[in-house]
């Protein structure tokens, strides 16, 4: 994974490039000063991934990553700054991630962790704007602050209630989207098994029975994925009949 390091503080880059090279999977890093440079240098080395500074002097990282929204492939994008108040912002311009300043090791780590286990394919649609009101990302705002997750790693919506969570490798995220709000956003991505329940179609891998008259679908990376319904059961066969 090639990373390009972008800020105008050369310790803040110098602290960046030791803590990336002890992750797995980070095999080049890159430096730039600004906007402009990293404009050039995705051009020259085709960097995966931005860590992005925000506050910048001239073109600052929000204005850089809503540029390189814009085009039709890009790196993807994790923010690191000193503020949290453009966590919003971040989510806005497509961020996969979105660390403080001074850098905490264990938080850089599990960002590239997840970027490691995503293929380009992956990392390239964390950023593409499928359409104007699709996002790439979901956020959950809480005590510890704005939680940002990228729409390609989860496997499925869950409804519970009054709550909605989206599960991922990483565990759940409640979120503030109702089921039918997901269903029409991403249904190029997920398919309905439940009246409870979104599957992401790129991680169903099948259908296991469960109990004497039910089934679960099988998802990648899951030991248990969650029950389908009678009444969506011969759809969700039909799609994997199809190869999805």
């Amino acid at each position: 994974m090639k990373v390009l390091i972008v800020d105008d503080e050369p310790l803040a880059r110098q602290r960046a490039a030791r803590l990336l090279k002890e992750i797995d999977g980070v095999d080049v890093l890159v430096e730039a000063a600004n906007a402009e440079e990293a404009l050039a240098e995705i051009t020259r080395s085709q960097p995966d991934v931005l860590l992005l500074d925000i506050s910048m002097p001239g073109k600052s990282g929000i204005e850089l990553a809503r540029e390189l929204a814009e085009r039709n492939s890009s790196p993807a994008v994790v923010f690191c700054t000193a503020y949290d108040e453009y966590a919003i912002a971040a989510f806005e311009a497509q961020a996969v991630g979105y660390l403080l300043k001074p850098i905490e090791r264990d938080k850089l780590a599990a960002v590239f962790g997840r970027l490691s286990r995503l293929n380009k394919a992956q990392i390239a649609a964390l950023t593409a704007l499928e359409a104007p009101v699709q996002r790439s990302q979901l956020s959950s705002s809480g005590p510890q602050g704005v939680r940002l997750l990228p729409v390609a790693e989860v496997r499925y919506f869950h409804a519970d209630n009054k709550y909605v969570s989206a599960v991922s490798l990483d565990g759940e995220l409640l979120i503030d989207d109702s089921l039918r709000e997901l269903e029409q956003e991403f249904a190029n991505q997920f398919v309905r098994i439940h009246r409870n329940a979104l599957v992401a179609l790129q991680y169903l891998q099948g259908i296991e029975r469960h109990g004497v008259t039910g089934y679960r679908v099988k998802l990648q990376g899951l030991a248990l994925g969650p029950q389908i319904s009678r009444r969506y059961l011969p759809a969700v066969r039909a799609r994997l009949a199809k190869g999805i």
